[in-house]
C-alpha cells in the first residue's frame, strides 16, 4: 500500500459494504458506490449509483401517521456485468470459492481495481481483474473494463452484462419501513448489437433518467423476459494462460441536465461516440491530474495517506462539475443514503477549504441557497417572522425535509425529531459568503446575492430576538444548538431551549457583518436593496441594538451552552462507560432506559466549543467583547475543560472541532482528537454508519485543519493571516492554495520555519500578516519566515 492507494485484501462480507463506501468513485455528477459487478444487492453488497441534486418524494405510514420523506434516488445500477462457466452456476464471492481477491483504489487516477482468482475444481482456477472508472473529464460517462484469464483449463464463459431498473432505495436499515421504490415506467431496449438501453421516471419529482451502456464482443440481443433489466449475453473463448478482455461504456443522463431535450437520446448518442476504454482512461487521468495540482497537499506519514483519501472523497464529490450543477453538499456525499442524501450545515466544513482551491464550486454551492432564499423567506413568515428561515435539512427545492419522527434502534421506538429547530443552519450560510467573498475576493457576488442572503439572515435573527427586561438583554428563544442531544428542557411539554450561546454568538456576528456590508456597498446598489427588501432607518438602529445585546449565558465561569444547562444534572460518565462501552449514542441509550439526556450536562458533540472552530481566538474576543462580555484566556481554557468532560462524541464532527480548539487551547491533547477526525470512517468509529455514506463535513474538515487550524490561516481585510501551532505529531506539511488572483501559493511549515511562494503573475503583491510582523510578497518571489514558538 502507498500513499496513493487505498487497498483491502481478502474478502469479508461483514467489512463489504464500508469498502464499497471508500471505494466509492465519482465526479460531482455522478457516483457509484465499490460493488462488484457479479453482486446484486441483498445483506451483503449494495451497488449504489446517484446523480446530484436528483431526489425524489413518497409517503410513508409510520407509527399510525403518514410521514412523507424526500430521498437521494438511488437510479439504475450500471454496474451488473456476472460470468460463469457454460452450463456452470454464476461466480460470485458468496457462492464460489475464491483463492485471492483484493480491492484497490487508486486515488491518483480515480480508478478502481479488482482483482480475483476462483477456485473452479480439478486444480481449474478463473483469474478476474477488472478496472472501473467513472469519468472526470466527462461526467455523463462511466466505464468498466474486465479481463478473463483462465488457468489450467480451455473453455467457454458466458458473460452478461446489463442495467438494472428494478433497484430500490434499501441501503439503510433504518429506513425499511419507509416507502423505497422511488422508479417507475421502465423500459429497456437496444440501438445496436452491442448497446443496450434503460430509461425511467421518479415517481413525484417525475425526473427522467436514462443509461446507454456499449458491449465491447459479440453480443445477444436483450432478453424479453426481463423488462426492468437491459441484457447483452455473449460467450468468450478461453484458452489457458491467455487474457480475454470484456469493455463496458456507459452514459447517464436525466431530464435535469442543461442543453438536452430527450435523456434517451442524449444517453444513447453520448455512449456512441464515446472513444474506447484506453483513451477515456486517457482523458480521465489527465483530467485527475488536474484536479491533484489544484489541490496538492503534501502531509508525511499515516496521517498524510488518510488525508489525500479523505481529499479524493471531498474531490469526486464537489468537483468542478459541480458549478454547474443546481446542488448544495450532501451531508452523506454520494456514497450511499443516509440521511436520504439531504443538505445540512455541513458546507460550513466544507466550503473553507473549496474556497481556497476550487472557488468556482463554492460559489455554485452558495448559489443552490441564494436559489431557495425565497422559500427561506417563506419559512420565516410562516412561524410569524421576517427575513430568511433556512432549512435544517434542504434536499431539491429548499422546503424543510427534517423527518418529523425517526427510530432509536435500541428500543424500537418511532419518536419526534425536533431537529429542525436548529436555526443555527442561517448563520452558517452567512458565515460561509463572507469567507467565500473574502478568500476569492469574489465583490460581485458579495454585493448582490451574498448580500440578499446576509441581510433577510440578519433579518431574521433580529426579528427572533425579544427583549427581557429584567435580564436587559435580549433573547432567542425555542431553539436546538449544534449539540443535538438537548431539545427541551426536563419536563416541558414543548421542545426548544432559550439563549444556545452557539446561536446567539453567531446571530450578534451576522448582525455586524450585515450592518458593515450596507456601510460598504456602492450607493446605487444599496438604494436597490433597501427598496427591495423595505429596510429602514429603524430596523437598522434594532439591528446595531441587538447585535450588541443577545443575552450569552455562562455559569461557574464558564460559557453555557444555553440558558439554564448549569442547573442539569451531571451523568455518572464512568457507570455508562462501563456498562456500555460505546457511549456516542448517548441518547438512545438513555431513551432505551426509559430516561432522556435532556436532564443531563451531557452532549452528543461540540456546541459552544464550535465558536473557537469558527472564529480566531482575537475575532471571538472581538464578538463577545461587542456583546459586552470580557473572555480572557483563562476563561476560554475553563470552557473548553468543562465540555471535553462532558461530550461523547457522537458525531464525527466532534472530534475534528475539538482537535482544532484543542490545539490552541491545549496543545498536548490535540492530537488524539485529530486521529479520531482522520479515523472516523475508514476505522468506522460511529458503529456502522460509514457503511451508509462518508461523512463529507469531517473529511473535508480534516483537511481545512491542516490548511487553516494549524496555519492559524485567516483571509479578511485583505491579507493573508497566519499564526501557525506547532503540533509534535505534525510537524512538517505543506499546501498549495487560491487566494483571490492567485493561483498555486505554496505554503510548507517545516519545523520552526514557513516558506511561502508567489507563483509569476501579473496580480498584486500578496500582504502576509503573523502577530509580530507584515510581509509583502510579490508574484514570482518567495520567502522564509522563522517562526517562534
Amino acid at each position: 500500500m502507498t500513499s496513493w492507494t487505498w487497498e483491502y485484501d481478502g474478502y469479508d462480507p461483514a467489512e463489504q459494504r464500508l469498502r464499497e463506501t471508500l471505494c466509492t468513485l465519482g465526479n460531482g455528477y455522478l457516483a457509484t458506490r465499490g460493488a462488484l459487478p457479479e453482486c446484486s444487492a441483498d445483506g451483503v453488497h449494495y451497488p449504489g449509483t446517484y446523480v446530484a441534486g436528483c431526489y425524489d418524494r413518497l409517503t410513508s405510514q409510520i407509527a399510525g401517521r403518514r410521514v412523507e420523506n424526500e430521498d437521494m434516488v438511488n437510479l439504475p445500477n450500471w454496474l451488473p456485468l456476472r460470468f460463469r462457466l457454460s452450463g456452470g452456476e454464476w461466480l460470485t464471492p458468496d457462492s464460489a470459492q475464491l483463492l485471492d481477491h483484493r480491492y484497490v483504489l487508486h486515488l491518483a487516477c480515480g480508478s478502481l481495481e479488482r482483482r480475483s482468482r476462483y477456485a473452479l475444481g480439478s486444480g481449474r482456477a478463473l483469474s478476474v481483474r477488472q478496472l472501473r472508472l467513472v469519468h472526470m473529464a466527462d461526467p455523463h460517462l462511466a466505464a468498466l473494463r474486465t479481463e478473463f484469464t483462465a488457468e489450467g483449463f480451455t473453455g467457454e464463459l458466458e458473460v452478461e452484462a446489463a442495467l438494472d431498473g428494478t433497484v430500490t432505495n434499501a441501503g439503510v436499515p433504518r429506513y425499511r419501513d419507509l416507502e423505497s421504490r422511488h422508479l417507475a415506467h421502465v423500459d429497456t431496449g437496444t440501438t445496436a448489437p452491442d448497446t443496450m438501453w434503460l430509461r425511467c421516471r421518479t415517481v413525484t419529482s417525475d425526473i427522467r433518467v436514462a443509461m446507454a451502456a456499449r458491449l465491447t464482443a459479440d453480443v445477444q440481443p436483450t432478453d424479453p423476459h426481463e423488462p426492468a433489466r437491459a441484457v447483452l449475453r455473449t460467450r468468450v473463448p478461453l484458452t489457458a494462460g491467455h487474457t480475454v478482455t470484456v469493455d463496458k461504456v456507459v452514459a447517464v443522463h436525466t431530464s435535469r441536465d442543461p442543453a438536452i431535450s430527450d435523456p434517451l437520446q442524449a444517453a444513447v448518442d453520448r455512449v456512441g461516440a464515446a472513444p474506447g476504454f484506453d483513451e477515456l482512461l486517457d482523458s480521465h487521468l489527465t483530467a485527475w491530474d488536474q484536479l491533484w495540482r489544484r489541490a496538492e497537499l503534501d502531509v508525511p506519514g499515516e496521517a498524510g495517506r488518510i488525508l489525500r483519501l479523505h481529499l479524493f472523497h471531498v474531490l469526486m464529490t464537489l468537483s468542478p462539475h459541480t458549478a454547474d450543477l443546481d446542488v448544495g453538499v450532501p451531508a452523506r456525499g454520494l456514497h450511499g443514503e443516509a440521511y436520504r442524501g439531504h443538505v445540512f450545515w455541513d458546507e460550513l466544513f466544507v466550503l473553507p477549504y473549496l474556497n481556497l482551491h476550487f472557488p468556482e464550486v463554492s460559489r455554485a454551492l452558495l448559489r443552490y441557497r441564494h436559489r431557495r432564499l425565497d422559500r427561506a423567506r417563506a419559512a420565516a413568515g410562516a412561524i410569524g417572522r421576517r427575513g430568511a428561515l433556512y432549512p435544517w435539512q434542504s434536499a431539491s427545492d429548499g422546503r424543510e425535509e427534517t423527518q418529523e419522527l425517526h427510530l432509536n434502534p435500541r428500543s424500537g421506538r418511532w419518536l419526534p425529531d425536533h431537529s429542525r429547530l436548529q436555526h443555527h443552519v442561517g448563520s452558517a450560510i452567512a458565515y460561509n459568503v463572507w469567507r467565500y467573498c473574502e478568500a476569492s475576493g469574489d465583490l460581485e457576488f458579495l454585493h448582490t446575492k451574498g448580500a440578499e442572503m446576509l441581510l433577510q439572515i440578519a433579518r431574521f435573527w433580529a426579528d427572533s430576538a425579544t427583549w427581557d427586561e429584567s435580564l436587559g438583554r435580549h433573547r432567542i428563544r425555542g431553539v436546538v444548538g449544534p449539540d443535538e442531544y438537548h431539545e427541551a428542557y426536563p419536563g416541558a411539554s414543548e421542545p426548544g431551549l432559550d439563549d444556545n450561546a452557539y446561536t446567539n454568538v453567531t446571530a450578534a456576528w451576522v448582525l455586524a457583518r450585515a450592518l458593515e456590508l450596507l456601510d460598504t456597498l456602492p450607493a446605487p446598489r444599496r438604494r436597490e436593496l433597501v427598496e427591495r427588501t423595505g429596510l429602514d432607518g429603524g430596523e437598522l438602529e434594532q439591528w446595531e441594538d441587538v447585535s450588541r445585546t443577545l443575552h450569552v449565558p455562562f455559569h461557574q465561569g464558564v460559557i453555557s451552552q444555553f440558558e439554564g444547562y448549569g442547573d442539569l444534572a451531571e451523568l455518572d460518565w464512568d457507570g455508562y462507560r462501563k456498562r456500555y462501552d460505546d457511549i456516542r449514542r448517548l441518547d438512545r441509550i438513555l431513551e432505551a432506559e426509559g430516561d432522556t439526556v435532556n436532564r443531563y450536562q451531557a452532549s452528543k458533540q461540540a456546541d459552544v466549543l464550535m465558536l473557537g472552530y469558527l472564529f480566531a481566538p482575537a475575532e471571538l474576543k472581538e464578538i463577545l467583547a461587542r456583546l459586552g462580555h470580557r473572555l480572557d484566556d483563562e476563561t476560554w481554557r475553563r470552557t473548553v475543560d468543562h465540555y471535553l468532560h462532558r461530550t461523547s462524541h457522537g458525531s464525527t464532527l466532534s472530534g475534528l472541532v475539538h482537535g482544532w480548539v484543542l490545539a490552541r487551547a491545549r496543545r498536548a491533547d490535540a492530537w488524539a482528537y485529530c486521529q479520531e477526525a482522520l479515523r472516523g470512517d475508514i476505522a468506522d468509529l460511529q458503529g456502522g454508519t460509514t457503511a451508509e455514506g462518508i461523512h463529507l463535513g469531517a473529511m473535508a474538515g480534516t483537511l481545512d485543519l491542516v490548511q487553516r487550524g494549524l496555519t492559524g490561516l485567516q483571509t479578511r481585510a485583505g491579507a493573508l493571516w497566519l499564526d501557525p501551532v506547532p503540533l509534535p505529531e505534525l510537524s512538517s506539511y505543506g499546501f498549495s492554495l487560491r487566494y483571490q488572483e492567485h493561483w498555486g501559493v505554496q505554503l510548507r511549515l517545516e519545523r520552526g520555519r514557513l516558506d511561502i511562494l508567489v507563483p509569476s503573475s501579473d496580480a498584486d503583491p500578496i500582504d502576509i500578516r503573523l502577530p509580530d510582523r507584515a510581509v509583502v510578497v510579490e508574484p514570482g518571489e518567495s520567502v522564509r519566515l522563522i517562526l517562534e514558538d
